[in-house]
C-alpha cells in the first residue's frame, strides 16, 4: 500500500481488554485506524467483506471458529488482506498451522507495543514478520531439509531451475523481508514487475502467501 497512509486495522480477539488495549495501542498514533473489532472467528470473516481492512490482527483461541481456520477462510475470499496472528500460543504446531493458513505475520501477546506496530507495518508493505522469539522454531525445519515441519505434508522436492533468475532475485529478497517497494528499488524494476514475479512465484512453489514461500525456498535451498 502507499507510504504515508493510514493502515485500516480490524480486530479480532475475545479478550474485551486486551482488545482495548490494541485500539489504544495502534490510535496512539497517526498510521492506523481501527475501523473494526470482533469477539469471534466468524464475525471476523463477515466483517472483512464489509469493512476491506488492509490489516488484520487475529487471536488464534477464538469461540465459534477459531483464528487459523477463520485466517483460511479470509484470505481464500480477501487474498489481499494482510493477517498478524497476534497470540500466547509458541508451540510448533501452531506456529506452522496459522503460517500454512496465510498468515503474513505472527506476534506473541507479550511482546512490546512498538513491536506489534512495527509487524503491522512490515505485513502493511508487503513483508512477512516474525516474532524474533518464534523465528528459531521455523528455522529449525531447516536444519534437516528431508524431514517435514510440524504438520508439514511431505512433497516432492522443487526443482533448482524451476525458477527464472530474477524470480530467485525476488524470492531471495522475500525472505529477507523485503516488501515490494523494497524490491522494486533494490532490483530497480516497478512495482507492478515485482508483483507478478511475485505471483509467479507462488503458483510455481504452489503456495498461498510470502512467508509459505520464504519457508519452502529455506527448506528446499532454492536460494
Amino acid at each position: 500500500m502507499p507510504q504515508n497512509q493510514t493502515i485500516k486495522v480490524l480486530l479480532v480477539e475475545d479478550n474485551e481488554l486486551m482488545r482495548h488495549g490494541l485500539r489504544a495501542v495502534l490510535e496512539g498514533t497517526n498510521e492506523f485506524a481501527v475501523i473494526g473489532e470482533a469477539e469471534d472467528g466468524a464475525t471476523a470473516v463477515q466483517m472483512v467483506q464489509a469493512l476491506k481492512p488492509d490489516v488484520i490482527v487475529m487471536d488464534i483461541g477464538l469461540p465459534i471458529l477459531n483464528g487459523i481456520d477463520a485466517t483460511k477462510q479470509i484470505k481464500g475470499l480477501k487474498p489481499d488482506v494482510n493477517i498478524v496472528m497476534l497470540t500466547s500460543h509458541e508451540n510448533d504446531n501452531e506456529i506452522f498451522a496459522a503460517l500454512s493458513a496465510g498468515a503474513a505475520g505472527y506476534c506473541l501477546k507479550d511482546c512490546a507495543s512498538e513491536r506489534i506496530k512495527t509487524a503491522l507495518l512490515s505485513v502493511s508493505q508487503g513483508a512477512a514478520w516474525i516474532d524474533p522469539r518464534i523465528a528459531g522454531k521455523v528455522l529449525k525445519v531447516f536444519e534437516n531439509p528431508s524431514s517435514p515441519g510440524p504438520n508439514q505434508n511431505t512433497s516432492p522436492p522443487v526443482s533448482n531451475d524451476l525458477l527464472s533468475t530474477r524470480e530467485k532475485e525476488v524470492l531471495r529478497l522475500m525472505v529477507d523481508g523485503a516488501s515490494n517497494k523494497e524490491i522494486s528499488d533494490k532490483l530497480i524494476i516497478s512495482i507492478s514487475t515485482v508483483r507478478t514475479h511475485v505471483e509467479h512465484i507462488l503458483e510455481k512453489l504452489a503456495v498461498s502467501g510470502r512467508t509459505q514461500a520464504a519457508v519452502k525456498a529455506m527448506k528446499e535451498g532454492l536460494i
